[in-house]
């Protein structure tokens, strides 16, 4: 058993790769910058140029704490044309934009010139401050809105690539010079750019397109998602991220905090609620199942199959709608709270253990009936049809041929034996556990990973979404592990040793 285990572990390993391969690739294909979502750009006050310095150093900032300041895998197979450090352009704008210049013209080198020439061009406008006597003459409003407007312009330089826009863009310019004679002294620089410019294009070399390049990265995200920025083995030095082999999923895009640390604090619910919904489901359908097969065609029997699938057909959110609507309205029975886990102003400071499973009881009666009842059908019909199965095999036969009695009979020698399709249902619990229940959630307000997966779908925290879809995988994998041992304690049939 032991070596099974073992071997298992190691299968889990290129398992694990698929799945931390897939959610990378998920989320550095997902749609937006994230670096755009976690800067936060001033909204009033100040001028647009310090307001944009600002944003430049927070997406720099940003962008080296994501990882997206690095190569995306080991290795890229790409063309002559293309740089092994464009993914050093901070601004996923720019970097698209200079991607498609690439694709038409291939001459890097002039592209790169032409670039670093709009970029100075536009820093060289954020630090300019007007002369008082423009300003006395023209007017603040004047000058300050003829600035704005040339800076805006020619930022956008930067992430255009179409000719005929970046033509107009470059007229714009000129006309806002020839209105505005205090902009004169951007007449140099502009003229600089379109030189470069027009240098993209009569030196087309769009040839080396067609000519595979491969380049090897030994730092890039995936390697630092995986193992972090420090050291790769131990974690030491690590700066941004310790990497997802030692918990660490990153931060969220929208509470900037550690994703670990949102699980941390929401699975515990999650957890709590799953655990209870299939105690309480697994002791009350077993019986239930195995008296059922015992009596098969009884009315018992046909009792509890009209009961159970009932309940099975009911769905969970109409059954808490109708709990929530009978059991904690004021109108009609206020037995229990409609919402939360725990009284609104929080436990005393001094409560024991007791006093606050006390406290948050009549919070939890209602969501476990929730989580529980449609279990029941299922379950029960399960280990039914399970029973029956064994019931009607030759060692049972032959066990009430010797006179045992038939409590003895079904309880020792066929439930035993009955209980695999149950443990192979069990084997769910644990993705369950981190995947929470949606629906049921949201209805009563519990702050669980239900909640919260809905929460960073419809907000796009990719890195939230990512952790679950890597925690759920691993706990899947875990639960099937777990099915295997069970299955051999249960059936000393069933022999995981090498022959």
């Amino acid at each position: 058993m032991f070596k099974y285990i073992i071997r298992r572990i190691f299968i889990f390993i290129p398992t694990l790769i698929v799945i931390t391969l897939l959610g990378f690739v998920i989320s550095i294909n997902a749609p937006g910058d994230p670096v755009e979502r976690m800067v936060v750009a001033a909204q009033s006050g100040g001028e647009v140029g310090t307001q944009t310095v600002n944003q430049i150093e927070q997406k720099k900032f940003w962008r080296k704490k994501l990882g997206l300041d690095l190569p995306v895998f080991y290795f890229s197979l790409t063309s002559l044309s293309r740089p092994d450090t464009l993914f050093k352009i901070f601004d996923r704008n720019e970097r698209e934009s200079l991607d498609r210049l690439i694709d038409k013209y291939g001459n890097w080198n002039e592209i790169q010139n032409y670039y670093n020439t709009v970029s100075d061009f536009y820093n060289y406008q954020i630090t300019y401050k007007a002369d008082s006597s423009d300003i006395s003459k023209y007017g603040s409003n004047n000058v300050l809105e003829a600035i704005n407007q040339f800076k805006f312009e020619s930022l956008s330089l930067k992430s255009v690539y179409d000719d005929k826009i970046i033509n107009a863009k470059f007229q714009k310019l000129s006309q806002l010079l020839n209105s505005h004679p205090f902009l004169s002294g951007f007449q140099a620089s502009l003229t600089n750019a379109k030189e470069k410019y027009n240098l993209i294009l009569s030196n087309s070399t769009t040839w080396k397109n067609y000519i595979p390049k491969l380049c090897f990265y030994k730092k890039n995200q995936y390697h630092r998602w995986i193992f972090g920025d420090g050291d790769w083995l131990t974690g030491n030095n690590s700066q941004f991220s310790k990497g997802i082999i030692r918990g660490d999923f990153g931060t969220s895009y929208v509470t900037k905090e550690p994703v670990s640390d949102v699980i941390l604090s929401k699975i515990g619910w999650s957890m709590f609620f799953t655990l209870t919904s299939v105690f309480f489901a697994y002791i009350i359908s077993i019986p239930l199942g195995v008296e059922a097969a015992a009596k098969r065609g009884s009315v018992f029997d046909r009792f509890t199959s009209i009961v159970l699938f009932f309940l099975y057909s009911m769905p969970s959110f109409w059954v808490a709608t109708i709990l929530l609507m009978t059991f904690a309205n004021p109108d009609v029975l206020e037995f229990f709270p409609a919402s939360g886990v725990k009284p609104a102003e929080g436990y005393p400071e001094a409560a024991s253990l007791w006093q606050k499973i006390t406290l948050s009881f009549p919070y939890l009666v209602l969501p476990t009936i929730c989580y529980t009842y449609s279990s029941f059908a299922f379950l029960s019909r399960t280990m039914r049809v399970s029973m029956i199965e064994i019931v009607g095999q030759d060692f049972i036969r032959t066990a009430r041929a010797k006179g045992l009695p038939e409590s003895k009979v079904i309880w020792k020698h066929a439930f035993r034996n009955s209980l695999l399709p149950i443990i192979t249902v069990f084997a769910n619990i644990f993705p369950l556990a981190i995947a929470g229940s949606v629906i049921l959630e949201s209805i009563f307000t519990i702050p669980g990973m239900g909640s919260e997966s809905i929460f960073a779908i419809q907000n796009q925290n990719y890195p939230m979404i990512i952790a679950i879809l890597t925690i759920t995988g691993f706990l899947t994998l875990v639960g099937y592990l777990i099915s295997d041992i069970l299955y051999a304690i249960v059936d000393p049939r069933i022999s995981y040793s090498a022959k």
